[in-house]
């Protein structure tokens, strides 16, 4: 029995880490396997991942984004571990996972808003990087900074914000920033 339970403990903590710290993945979903859902009023994957926390049957999670034809962003509770599979949809993880979405990423700031300073809007396609606006600021020596935001959040389509003026950063998951000069 004793030895029955040091062999477990040694397959889990080699696969642990094998797979590396716990993180949860932005572009990935875990698709099946739900036990409960539930809105998240407020459209921020951080309230899903507390949820598994808090739950005990909950072993993974997946967040999906409210869509672009209305409705609210969603938590997906799941009893077991199911493999990520690409999705630019969800943010999903497991138990213990600590970090939503990474904060910047190849200068991008991932659940960042830098309201104001707004010189040009337009909408664009749903993109899970903003590539459009990245894009467009590029390419207009006028453009500082650019904030992009995903469809479902206070508008139908995804819109894309190029900014004159640096403005601070404010987290809101409905976003991704990025300071270009």
């Amino acid at each position: 029995m004793m030895r029955a339970l040091i062999v477990s403990v040694a397959v889990v903590v080699s696969v642990a880490a094998a797979i590396g710290p716990l993180r949860a993945q932005s572009g990935y979903d875990r698709p099946g396997g739900d036990y409960a859902r539930a809105p998240v009023a407020n459209g921020d994957p951080a309230v899903c991942a507390s949820r598994c926390e808090h739950d005990k049957s909950c072993r993974s999670w997946s967040f999906s984004y409210p869509p672009a034809t209305g409705g609210p962003a969603m938590c997906y509770l799941k009893r077991q571990v199911r493999p990520p599979v690409r999705s630019s949809c969800c943010v999903s993880g497991v138990r213990g996972a600590g970090v939503i979405e990474p904060r910047y990423s190849g200068g991008l700031e991932y659940s960042i808003d830098r309201a104001g300073g707004d010189y040009r809007t337009f909408e664009t396609k749903p993109e899970p990087r903003g590539q459009a606006c990245a894009e467009a600021c590029q390419a207009e020596a006028r453009c500082r900074a650019w904030t992009y935001r995903r469809p479902g959040y206070g508008t139908v389509g995804a819109r894309c914000y190029l900014k004159n003026v640096i403005k601070p950063p404010r987290h809101r998951p409905c976003c991704i920033s990025a300071v270009v000069r």
